[in-house]
């Protein structure tokens, strides 16, 4: 079914928030983007490993992770000056790494998408990636049309940087400035950076997480909370 066929949903129709990377895309899109970025040029490369005993830790902590990534963001785009310019270069990415990236769609996350597309729902993407990136990939499915939320980008440091991370509360309002406020009737997500947006889910469905996350899970939503395996290998939760 393309884009186009899908009902227009009514003002007042439930609203679906679909999470983008290991919940929509097997993987870190925001990652595999800005690896290509960094592996463009030798001087990028060498100034990543340079970095990287500082930052690179940093990533595995929630608390300093937007810190460490931002670091190396920066050395992948290391000379940009607009956001038009850092578009331009995702959809390269992008338009290069077809191949590599369809395959890491994700069917039977689609196959749910689309379903709440089919009943008229009101469905948004909200990720942490750019969202020139979501909405690049997301177009392999035929779902580019979608509206996405993903974290605002702009001129920093001689480089692009983010200027607003949609990340943990952060997502519930930039999801609320986009035009998308009030109740959530569903979200899906596999991280625990999302627990804010599960918790105000009226059904709120857990997939793909880390298999060290799925007692927290547990412990922290409702009782009887699905908590699924799309199709991530060495994730955990329950495979359909």
């Amino acid at each position: 079914m393309s884009a186009t066929q899908y009902p227009r949903p009514a003002a007042d129709a439930p609203l679906v928030v679909f999470d983008f990377d290991h919940t929509l895309y097997d993987g870190d899109s925001g990652s595999h983007l800005f690896a290509w970025l960094i592996g463009r040029a030798w001087w990028r490369r060498v100034l990543a490993l340079l970095i990287a005993p500082v930052f690179a830790p940093m990533i595995a902590f929630l608390p300093t992770r937007r810190r460490g990534i931002s670091a190396f963001v920066w050395v992948g785009t290391l000379g940009m000056r607009t956001v038009a310019e850092f578009d331009a270069m995702t959809d390269r990415y992008v338009d290069a790494h077809v191949e590599a990236i369809k395959p890491r769609l994700l069917p039977i996350a689609f196959d749910v998408l689309r379903r709440h597309r089919e009943a008229g729902d009101r469905v948004v993407v909200a990720t942490g990636a750019p969202p020139e990136l979501a909405r690049a990939i997301l177009a392999f499915a035929g779902h580019g049309d979608l509206p996405v939320v993903g974290t605002q980008v702009g001129p920093k440091y001689g480089a692009i940087g983010a200027v607003r991370h949609c990340h943990f509360e952060m997502k519930m309002r930039m999801l609320a400035d986009a035009g998308f406020p009030g109740a959530v009737a569903a979200a899906y997500s596999d991280s625990s950076a999302d627990l804010p947006l599960l918790k105000a889910a009226q059904n709120p469905v857990v997939v793909n997480p880390k298999s060290s996350r799925v007692e927290m899970f547990r412990r922290v939503l409702p009782p009887g909370t699905p908590i699924l395996n799309w199709g991530c290998p060495g994730r955990g939760g329950e495979r359909p």
